[in-house]
């Protein structure tokens, strides 16, 4: 298995990391220059976030757009082959293929997404070309490889032997049992990276990337590809993503709820704190499930509540990136 050193070369050398100077000399917590008070703010899930976020900020720092930081910021998270939900060595369905979802979003409300591709390391970039160079806002499977390719993305294997290996011990059983936080089991990422972004100029931006439940049917789309449920922004107000079992999210559409709770004078934790409670109310479901958001708003201010303990987040915010532990429904 690659380690992080190597990745981050290799990727460098592929030119993943290409519109991020600095970031292979830098400890992405350290030597970020930005240092305004308050802004510009990087919020995503997971410890992978702090990666990402150290590349959204040299975005920002190379004059990029907030739609160019959070694009390149998941970026780096798909690319992870160590990551076993998001991109390249990402858990395959219950019939062994890789399939991937993405979303964005960006300033001028305008929004792309693509569910149940496969054989594209960067969804979300091809996400981004379904927002840019389409009428469309989602596109699917077969159509959105035929798009990918004709925009010259190429086909790559994204089933790992590590993944794979993992996928073979699963089939010994075939017992499909989502279990809570097995993301925080050592040396492991899992789920979803979701990451919002608020410009020196107060503009947003959101991201959201996943490979999706590990050995999902096949066929099978969650929350993170659904405007409103897995991502939402509003520049008006703030924006808001989400990790977890997507079922309960889209059942609830929790993004969009969060947006318009602070929409109505909720902080971005207020917001998605009552979004969690929503899903307690709503869905039996929710006692052996984890979901998490994370919501900013145009000032700055961040946010960020669980259903379950272990739910922690990446926020860079005065110079600092550091990972913070959300507050949960059940302790």
């Amino acid at each position: 298995m690659l380690n992080r050193r190597k990745f981050l070369e290799k990727a460098a050398a592929a030119g993943i990391l290409s519109f991020v100077p600095g970031l292979l000399k830098a400890n992405p917590l350290k030597n970020i220059s930005l240092k305004k008070k308050g802004l510009p703010v990087v919020i995503s899930t997971w410890n992978h976030g702090i990666e990402a976020n150290a590349a959204a900020i040299r975005i920002f720092e190379a004059g990029g757009s907030v739609v160019d930081a959070v694009e390149k910021a998941v970026m780096v998270t798909e690319s992870d082959p160590e990551n076993t939900s998001v991109g390249i060595g990402g858990y395959p369905d219950r019939d062994g293929f890789v399939t991937l979802d993405a979303s964005i979003m960006g300033p001028d409300g305008n929004a792309g997404s693509v569910c149940f591709l496969q054989e594209i390391e960067h969804p979300v970039s091809v996400a981004r070309l379904v927002m840019k160079k389409t009428p469309h806002v989602m596109l699917a499977g077969e159509g959105a490889l035929q798009f990918a390719l004709e925009n010259g993305f190429e086909k790559k294997n994204l089933l790992t032997p590590e993944s794979e290996k993992a996928w073979k011990s699963w089939l010994k059983k075939s017992n499909y049992d989502p279990v809570i936080n097995w993301e925080n089991e050592p040396n492991k990422y899992h789920d979803t990276i979701g990451l919002l972004a608020v410009d020196k100029n107060s503009n947003i931006g959101g991201a959201c990337t996943t490979s999706g439940l590990a050995f999902k049917m096949h066929g099978r789309v969650g929350d993170s590809p659904i405007i409103g449920a897995g991502l939402y922004v509003d520049n008006e107000v703030g924006g808001a993503t989400a990790t977890g079992v997507g079922e309960l999210v889209m059942k609830t559409l929790g993004s969009f709820l969060v947006v318009e709770l602070m929409r109505n004078g909720r902080t971005p934790n207020e917001a998605c704190k009552e979004a969690v409670l929503r899903i307690v109310k709503k869905d039996p479901e929710n006692v052996k499930r984890q979901v998490g958001f994370i919501a900013v708003n145009k000032n700055g201010e961040t946010g960020a509540f669980s259903l379950q303990k272990g739910f922690n987040y990446a926020l860079f915010q005065n110079g600092e990136n550091r990972m913070i532990d959300s507050e949960s429904y059940y302790n």
